[in-house]
């Protein structure tokens, strides 16, 4: 099809043989206008619900239920959508002016042609502004990692009021102890909790909780050619899938990317001459800060000041309006009321004002041609992300970026800070310069996997970071011979777990006389579809935790939360994994590792039951959220998801906050960087409308683990 109507330039959109829409333009400003265009036509419904939740208008625009009004409670004291005006200043002319034009292109669709459903709801979408992509930055960078960090350290502050002495404490957070005032913590009162008030906390005393790329050098690929990987693992099944392809084709350049509806610009992909891909860090950006609360007022040094409150005001459809007051300082949103005095928490996210700077760099893409031009770029960024980069002159090289608080030299990222004592404030963020980062390493491979990369900087940004067993995986595998792209085929499905492998090690001698234990001696530790093992060792683990954390520590009720409802034990499984496998730990009190194993074996059954029977998922339509029956065709399944929580393709599933959700490649995407192609498959398709032959296209090719292969169609 042709666009008609911008006045700078001509752009012209086609698509090709698999959906995915090529952007024809004579510059980057009419390159802007189309794909903001096509986000709206593609993704209209999913950018607009998107920016809903954001603002917190749920309730009011869409439908009001008890679950939307918290949901915009949540965001509301987020307030993402507030204090733009000073991030719109700081955005570079250049910028500026690209963002707009995507807002236009955006509009001209999306006022233009509003979704059906969005007629049945009686919503007309309001015109896209730039507000509303700093809005999209901003929840791009929390709802995933930032999240999960905040949760772990909620979690530690109600470990420490359970009762669970430092020893244990220190065990599975090393560092968190020293200094640790207990008494304080045990008079904060909590508001959000991890673990809900009404279960029963063990007895505490003793009584003896992802993503890939990489990225390999030109003279260690068997292509003589660099070489790039990536694929985000993200919650699978929501449809639409959270990203979009788009191939934006200049007169000088042609730009494959996938990138995030709402969100203009190149986030992730390659251009001629260079390729750049995202994995999420576990950078430790959030913080709390232990508030006196006092007739109204915060304590600060020796007096009191006040808060600064935010009435906000929650319409809701067919029903009375919700006043809900937030109260403010310089270390974030109160959780409680300012008035009950005590000591409450106040907690902060680095990059909740950001956005700016994110835009300003994604622009700044469009002119890198090499790895160590996109180094300092990707760098700017705000929001936590491990960046790997190769280019056509065969260099490759890594970069994290993210706002990286510089803390008080005692902060250990676990303990709430006292408030009132302005040493323990943020005084600024490290530089790109001192966050980890590298180029052509002698390795000549390059691999990120949420593992601990702190070695790679002047400072140490992640204090939780996952297990290093994928990453390990993947260098195995790179490092074994000169690699290609069929060697990336391959590891983008390697559902082989160094995990199980290695506490197989640990139960296989204990266990070799029994039917269940030789069962498990013969598999091969990978996460097959069909693979019975897998079941049981899964069954064994989750033993295991219960056996190790549960009657002596957290108590079973409490282990049951946390593994079913929860992703402690899914984003935080290194921590507790490091007890797990240790001869000698405080949660082992006058118990053997052995003999933990044991009791945990003892209560594993076999139901014949093969991994692809156990893990399946429900691709579920965002708009619908499963309300409708199956045939209706908005959500498709079940799927069985390979893979398992320590394998190069993750297959995760769990509970979370009362659906289920997700962990696996939300995208795959693969080059050489001797010729213009990029190899991808999406968890889905390029649209979000339900009757569209591309709402599911790629989906049958991504779980084969196939690609299609994007590159430009020419001028």
């Amino acid at each position: 099809m042709k666009i008609k109507g911008h006045v700078s330039a001509g752009v012209h959109v086609d698509r090709d043989d698999h959906g995915v829409p090529h952007i024809r333009a004579d510059d980057l400003t009419g390159a802007y206008w189309g794909m903001g265009y096509c986000h709206a036509l593609d993704r209209g419904m999913q950018m607009s619900l998107m920016r809903l939740l954001g603002q917190g208008r749920v309730s009011e625009c869409l439908r009001a239920t008890e679950e939307t009004i918290e949901t915009d409670i949540f965001f509301r004291r987020m307030n993402w959508a507030g204090r733009t005006a000073g991030q719109l200043d700081q955005l570079t002319t250049e910028t500026r002016a690209l963002v707009d034009s995507y807002c236009e292109g955006v509009n001209a669709r999306l006022t233009r042609s509003r979704p059906w459903e969005f007629r049945l709801l009686g919503y007309r979408p309001e015109p896209w502004s730039v507000e509303d992509s700093l809005l999209m930055a901003r929840m791009t960078g929390y709802l995933t990692l930032a999240q999960s960090q905040g949760e772990i350290e909620r979690l530690f502050v109600e470990m420490v009021q359970a009762g669970v002495d430092d020893d244990r404490l220190e065990a599975l957070f090393p560092g968190s102890t020293p200094g640790l005032n207990r008494d304080l913590l045990t008079q904060v009162v909590l508001g959000d909790r991890i673990v809900p008030e009404g279960l029963k906390w063990g007895g505490a005393a003793p009584r003896m909780m992802a993503s890939n790329n990489w990225v390999v050098a030109a003279d260690h690929s068997a292509t003589g050619n660099a070489l790039f990987a990536n694929d985000p693992h993200l919650e699978v099944n929501r449809l639409p899938n959270v990203w979009v392809e788009q191939v934006v084709e200049l007169p000088d350049d042609t730009v494959l990317t996938a990138n995030m509806a709402g969100l203009p610009g190149p986030l992730v992909g390659r251009k001629r001459n260079v390729a750049w891909g995202a994995t999420y860090t576990f950078m430790d950006a959030v913080d709390s800060w232990i508030e006196e609360c006092r007739d109204g007022r915060y304590r600060r040094g020796d007096g009191f000041e006040e808060w600064t409150e935010r009435r906000e005001t929650i319409i809701v459809k067919k029903g009375e309006p919700v006043e809900v007051t937030f109260f403010e300082n310089a270390h974030g949103v109160l959780d409680g009321d300012a008035g009950d005095d005590g000591f409450h928490l106040a907690t902060r996210w680095a990059p909740a004002e950001s956005g700016a700077a994110t835009l300003n760099a994604v622009t700044d893409v469009w002119s890198a041609e090499s790895a160590r031009d996109l180094q300092p770029i990707l760098g700017q960024l705000e929001t936590s992300w491990n960046w790997v980069m190769a280019d056509s002159d065969g260099h490759i090289a890594y970069q994290m970026s993210g706002l990286c608080p510089i803390r008080h030299r005692d902060a250990t990222g676990f303990v709430p800070m006292p408030g009132w004592d302005p040493d323990w404030d943020w005084h600024g963020y490290v530089s790109p310069e001192e966050l980890p980062r590298c180029f052509d390493p002698p390795s000549g491979v390059i691999v990120t996997a949420n593992n601990d990369l702190n070695h790679l900087g002047d400072s140490t940004p992640i204090n939780m970071p996952m297990g290093d067993y994928r990453a390990r995986r993947i260098e195995q595998v790179l490092t074994e011979a000169p690699c290609d792209l069929d060697t990336f085929r391959r590891l983008h499905t390697d559902t082989f777990s160094l995990q199980a492998e290695e506490m197989m090690a640990l139960l296989g001698p204990l266990v070799a006389d029994t039917e269940v234990g030789r069962r498990l001696a013969e598999w091969d530790c990978h996460y097959d579809l069909d693979s019975t093992g897998a079941v049981l060792f899964e069954s064994f683990y989750r033993e295991l935790l219960l056996e190790m954390f549960g009657p002596a520590g957290f108590g079973e009720a409490v282990i049951d939360h946390l593994r079913d409802s929860t992703g402690v034990f899914i984003d935080f499984y290194a921590n507790f994994d490091r007890i797990l496998t240790a001869p000698e730990s405080a949660w082992l009190g006058e118990r053997s590792l052995e003999s933990v194993y044991q009791t945990a074996f003892d209560r594993v059954s076999d139901d014949g039951r093969c991994w692809g029977d156990t893990n399946q998922v429900v691709f579920v339509n965002i708009l619908m959220g499963g309300r409708l029956p199956r045939w209706a065709g908005f959500d498709v399944g079940p799927i069985s998801l390979p893979g398992g929580r320590a394998t190069p393709q993750q297959g995760q599933i769990y509970e979370s906050a009362g659906r289920q959700t997700s962990f696996a490649p939300s995208l795959r995407l693969m080059a050489d960087l001797g010729d213009g192609v990029l190899h991808s498959s999406l968890a889905g398709g390029p649209s979000d409308r339900r009757f569209s032959k591309l709402y599911t296209s790629d989906l049958e090719r991504w779980q084969h683990g196939d690609y299609k292969q994007l590159r430009g169609l020419g001028r």
